[in-house]
C-alpha cells in the first residue's frame, strides 16, 4: 500500500527546502538564536513532564485500596 504525496515523510529535497525558507525568513544571524530558544523551551517542557509525572506517581502511591466490605471478614458489634 503506498501513502499519497502529501502524507509521506520529508526526504531530503523536502528537508532542503524547508531549511532554505527558515534562513529567508528569519535570516543566518537569528538562526543561532531562534535554535536556542527552541531548545530552552524544549527543555522546559521536559522539566514540566517530568515534575507532572513526578506528581502523579505521587498522589497514585498515597491511594490506599480498599476491600470491597462483602469481602472484609466479619466483625461483630
Amino acid at each position: 500500500m503506498t501513502l499519497p504525496l502529501a502524507l509521506g515523510m520529508p526526504g531530503w529535497p523536502e528537508t532542503i527546502f524547508i531549511v532554505l525558507i527558515v534562513v529567508l525568513l528569519f535570516g543566518a544571524k537569528k538562526l543561532p538564536e531562534l535554535a536556542r530558544g527552541v531548545g530552552q523551551s524544549l527543555g522546559e517542557f521536559k522539566k514540566a513532564r517530568d515534575e507532572f509525572e513526578r506528581e502523579v506517581k505521587k498522589s497514585t502511591a498515597d491511594i490506599k485500596i480498599k476491600e470491597p466490605a462483602e469481602k472484609q471478614p466479619h466483625q461483630p458489634s
